[in-house]
């Protein structure tokens, strides 16, 4: 039967005929989606105008509205009629008899009716003091009656969304986020709310009300396949379950997703998670643009008066790194950034927005999404130290990756991930999706970076931890394969690899362990060392291990769980100590250091030579312009007097050069030469911008080393005139005393958050404490800085450890201050 033939039995025959075609409708397997629920609505379209002009002969002024889901002509199987009998207010006794003839039929068939009889200015009254109600409103549709009247209302009431708009989407905002508080994110639960949690349906239709406002709009790409999809799962939940129900309960799912014609309960989850992202990001857009339209508006009055009246105030850009400001708020691209030319500024924008705690622009990643070339194979040193800086800023890194999510960036840069987005975890310590809880993994992990010599491989591996989970079998068996495809992608060396894939093979080695095995038996202890195989090793397998439990919810960590852990890993820390590391002997200097080192003696200051590092051209751009650079060697040679390490820091520093790595060793001059030369060999980049002449350099160099230029006010300067932002709540540094690590000279480490100065603050305070720093080994990872000092006494000798352990706690307490 045709829809033609079901509306005109319905005409025909009235309350039951409507019923019956009503319920063949439902039932046609062949009509589901958006077509069945038009159609529905059309069929009660026709339906309600025969009750109407059944009881409105000769009535004037009167008129049948349908508003929310079903003025959308939005029905599923068992949503609710949502009606207003709209009235000039002239026979409110006939009105009243013809709200009966409508509201009976319907009651009588078992159909939920929201309903009201209101003049066109009750209406705006009421829309006025109720949100909800005006929200209803803005998708009013005419069904019967007096056009004019229903077109009247629906112009007034559109009106008054929009002149009222700054005062009523703050409140509607607040709507959502006290929804979202109590009902969750629809993207990670298992039985998730399609209508209310966070994502659903209800923000569908908020972000459509922001549209009606003219304020602002939400990116439209996928918005609307995403709405459709979560509709079509309520269709389906109506019809297998027989209740006008939301809640896509776990005993349903199986059921819902054959309905749709899916594979499995899963790919249900998946579909319904991927849909709610996308909404929950268009909201996440929406609501900051909203935000920023609303305090242009409050602030431009005011700028005007100061300005005159005249000139339109300018917008403040503020650089971030190479190619990335800041602007009103956002992380844009700067005026001169070339996304087709430089394949790591999708990855140097998101790891400066995370860093200062700012959302990335939605322009912005579109934009690198659309042009952006792909990075090589292996990745450039620069790409894989931002995409540890991004997985080190802590809660910032979720917005940031959410938003290369969006847009497809992050499946481009790691095709891996494809398989584990948006997958459920069917488990109920899990809170979150897997590839949430690898991001939220990484989040974790970078509040324990200073409890392990390289943070970097922390991070990662806590990104690719659980990445086996889209393949079948063993995830850890799995995932151990990819993550040494993906490390050595990423550019990792083979030792390095070798690591990643032994914490991916073994992250549930340690927590199974001790919760699960006699730790009082040697051949436990000794089955876990062979598996971790060196005490770095094993100190990042027990961080990785705590960040993994916290990221799975409150029911995979406690206090007793963390003291069982500990203890194994003391145990398998004992068997692992074979004797303490010996300082490393410096290799021979080089041709060029021996005669910077000579230069540098004979004439009395300090000499330096730059060196770009660059990265050689591919196979498919052999000669295609310049190659672009990665860095800069710079090597300083200074006779040896006190006060080097400040003074190279700071100029550095004041030149906005950010140090990678660094070296600094006494170097003994020829035969028959005395005296010495600090010799340093340091790897360091341009925060943005060009890189500044040696001659500059050297000349500042020479001024700081005389006193003439005072660094640290300069640097102060520069701190306090530079914009606060929110930026990423590191973990407090941490300095500890390596015992046993040299025989020659007391090693101080340093773990602590990068930032502009770091190097120059530490070498003061060395010198303030008068230890004299005989070689240091400086590595940046990320964001995080790892950082060894090998110091000793005025007399060359190492510290006594009451002195040192008090030298190492006075420059923890200078760091934290």
């Amino acid at each position: 039967m045709t829809s033609t033939e079901m509306r005109t039995e319905a005409e025909d025959s009235g309350p039951s005929g409507y019923a019956a075609a009503r319920l063949r409708l439902l039932q046609e397997g062949a009509q589901s989606g958006p077509p069945r629920r038009a159609a529905l609505a059309e069929l009660t379209d026709e339906w309600l105008t025969g009750l109407f002009g059944a009881g409105a002969e000769g009535l004037r002024g009167v008129s049948l509205v349908a508003v929310g889901g079903y003025g959308r002509g939005e029905l599923s199987p068992r949503s609710d009629l949502d009606l207003l009998l709209l009235h000039d207010g002239a026979d409110s006794g006939t009105v009243a008899a013809l709200a009966d003839r409508i509201w009976y039929p319907i009651w009588d068939l078992g159909l939920a009716l929201d309903h009201s009889v209101r003049t066109p200015g009750e209406a705006r009254k009421t829309a006025g003091g109720d949100l909800k109600v005006q929200l209803g409103l803005l998708d009013a549709r005419h069904i019967a009656g007096d056009l004019g009247l229903t077109a009247g209302l629906r112009t007034a009431i559109l009106a008054d969304w929009r002149n009222q708009a700054p005062k009523r989407l703050p409140e509607l905002q607040e709507l959502c986020a006290e929804r979202a508080e109590r009902q969750g994110e629809l993207q990670y639960l298992l039985e998730p709310d399609l209508k209310e949690a966070r994502g659903g349906l209800r923000d569908a239709t908020a972000l459509r009300a922001v549209a009606a406002s003219w304020l602002a709009d939400a990116p439209r790409e996928g918005l609307a396949d995403a709405r459709r999809r979560l509709l079509d799962v309520r269709d389906a939940l109506h019809l297998t379950t027989g209740r006008a129900t939301d809640r896509l309960a776990l005993q349903e799912q199986d059921q819902v997703a054959a309905e749709l014609g899916l594979l499995d309960a899963d790919t249900l989850l998946r579909q319904v998670y991927e849909a709610a992202r996308v909404v929950s990001y268009a909201s996440d857009v929406t609501w900051r643009e909203v935000g920023r339209v609303l305090k242009s508006r409050a602030v431009r009055p005011r700028l005007r008066a100061m300005l005159g009246g005249g000139a339109k105030p300018a917008v403040e850009r503020s650089p971030l790194a190479e190619g990335v400001v800041e602007m009103d708020g956002e992380v844009v691209l700067a005026r001169a950034a070339r996304p087709e030319r430089d394949p790591v500024l999708p990855l140097r924008a998101a790891a400066a927005a995370a860093q200062a705690g700012l959302p990335l622009s939605l322009h912005a990643v579109r934009r690198m999404a659309a042009v952006a070339r792909p990075l090589p194979t292996p990745w450039p040193a620069e790409a894989r130290e931002q995409l540890v800086t991004l997985l080190g800023s802590g809660r910032p890194t979720i917005e940031v990756w959410e938003a290369l999510e969006a847009e497809g960036l992050i499946t481009r840069l790691l095709p891996d991930w494809e398989r584990v987005r948006c997958r459920p975890q069917r488990n109920a310590v899990h809170i979150w999706t897997v590839d949430r809880h690898l991001i939220e993994t990484a989040v974790r992990a970078s509040e324990l970076a200073r409890r392990v010599g390289r943070p970097d491989l922390l991070l990662v591996s806590a990104l690719l931890h659980d990445i086996g989970k889209g393949w079948p079998g063993d995830h850890s068996v799995a995932g151990e394969i990819i993550a040494r495809d993906v490390a050595a992608r990423i550019g990792f060396d083979r030792a390095d690899v070798a690591v990643l894939a032994t914490l991916v093979r073994h992250h549930l080695l340690l927590i199974d362990t001790a919760t699960r095995r006699d730790l009082e038996d040697p051949a436990t202890v000794r089955s876990v060392a062979e598996a971790v195989g060196s005490q770095s090793t094993l100190e990042l397998l027990h961080a990785l291990t705590e960040a993994d439990a916290l990221a799975t919810g409150p029911a995979a960590w406690s206090s007793w769980r963390g003291s069982l852990v500990a203890d194994l890993v003391k145990r398998v820390a004992a068997v692992l100590a074979g004797g303490a590391p010996e300082e490393p002997e410096a290799a021979a200097p080089t041709a060029e250091q021996e005669r910077l080192a000579i230069e540098a003696f004979r004439t009395g200051g300090p000499v330096l030579a730059l060196r770009a590092q660059t990265e050689p051209p591919t196979e498919e751009e052999p000669t295609t312009g310049d190659p672009e650079p990665l860095g800069v060697e710079l090597l300083i040679a200074v006779p040896d007097q006190p006060g080097v390490l400040p003074a190279v820091a700071g100029v550095l520093a004041m030149h906005r050069l950010t140090v990678r790595t660094a070296e600094l060793r006494a170097l003994d001059l020829p035969d028959g030469v005395e005296g010495s030369v600090l010799l340093l060999n340091w790897r360091v980049a341009a925060e943005y911008g060009s890189l500044p002449q040696a001659a500059r350099l050297r000349a500042d160099l020479v001024r700081s080393l005389d006193g003439s230029l005072d660094i640290a006010a300069r640097l102060a300067e520069r701190d306090a005139a530079y914009p606060r932002r929110r930026g990423t709540i590191a973990p407090p540094p941490r300095v500890t005393v390596a015992s046993a690590a040299s025989r020659h000279a007391t090693v101080i480490e340093v773990r602590a958050h990068d930032a502009p100065g770091l190097l120059h603050r530490i070498g003061r305070a060395l010198e303030d404490a008068n230890v004299w720093v005989r070689s240091m080994h400086v590595s940046t990872l990320g964001a995080n800085a790892v950082d060894a000092f090998y110091v000793t006494g005025p007399k060359g000798a190492p510290l006594p450890a009451e002195e040192a352990v008090s030298v190492a706690r006075g420059l923890e307490e200078m760091l934290r201050g």
